[in-house]
């Protein structure tokens, strides 16, 4: 894994699946990190668990851009700098026909998934352009490509964000940021278990051992944060491309 010694990293959606894994790689690489997340208990704990002098916990809801702002801001203050943000808070919900879903659930999906990924970069691009450059990860998936039943909020939100992160990296490259997605896959997560729960559409019918391991794509956002992210500005990255999974480490 890359070097992270000397860096800051903040993670949204903190608290648990591929956001509390990869707060735990990147204080494995020397990290210090920042957890920002609505389960304040939650976020705390892991924390603890890393040390009061390398993990912050903020609790944080990402739809409020002055909390992701102060959190942001409290990062800073705690660190003295932010070199990276992983836009990782996500909701799978609502699954449900466009014709008969919730319009309130699937505007707070809208509101997570697509908003938050603003908010977050709203926040932190000034503070990263001012101190000399920084890196965001937004977490994408393979349902901003195509649709899926079910998932029009999800797949329509994630779709707006990839093109979010594509006209950040437009914006903001010239500006010493580095603005990149990753796409990991079917990851063995609590989502994983609200889709097969829902049984709709394929990816509910796929067996538990299909999912890869939260530490996956945790491992590949350490890899992209460091030098080979130099390469990856404006693109989203695959986690099912076995090249990448090499690259990381993942497979020999």
């Amino acid at each position: 894994m890359a070097d992270m010694d000397g860096k800051v990293v903040l993670i949204t959606g903190a608290s648990r699946g591929i956001g509390a894994a990869a707060a735990e790689a990147f204080a494995a690489a020397g990290a210090k990190v920042s957890l920002i997340a609505r389960s304040d208990r939650e976020i705390a704990q892991i924390a603890g668990d890393l040390g009061a002098d390398r993990a912050l916990a903020v609790p944080c809801n990402v739809t409020r851009y002055r909390e992701i702002e102060a959190a942001i801001d409290a990062t800073i203050d705690a660190f003295g700098r932010l070199d990276v943000l992983v836009n990782n808070a996500g909701v799978i919900q609502p699954i449900a026909m466009l014709a008969e879903a919730d319009p309130e659930a699937w505007g707070q999906a809208i509101d997570i998934n697509l908003k938050g990924v603003f908010n977050g970069m709203r926040a932190a691009a000034p503070r990263m352009i001012a101190q000399g450059g920084g890196t965001i990860i937004t977490i994408s998936s393979g349902a901003a490509h195509r649709p899926l039943e079910g998932w029009s909020a999800y797949c329509s939100s994630k779709a707006g964000a990839k093109m979010l992160t594509e006209a950040a990296d437009h914006e903001m490259r010239g500006k010493g940021l580095r603005v990149m997605g990753l796409s990991p896959g079917t990851v063995a997560t609590e989502m994983q278990r609200e889709i097969k729960g829902s049984g709709v559409n394929p990816v509910a019918q796929l067996d538990w051992d299909e999912h890869i391991p939260p530490e996956w794509p945790a491992k590949a956002l350490v890899w992209m944060a460091g030098a080979a992210g130099d390469d990856l500005c404006g693109t989203e990255v695959s986690l099912r491309d076995e090249g990448v999974r090499r690259a990381v480490g993942l497979i020999d």
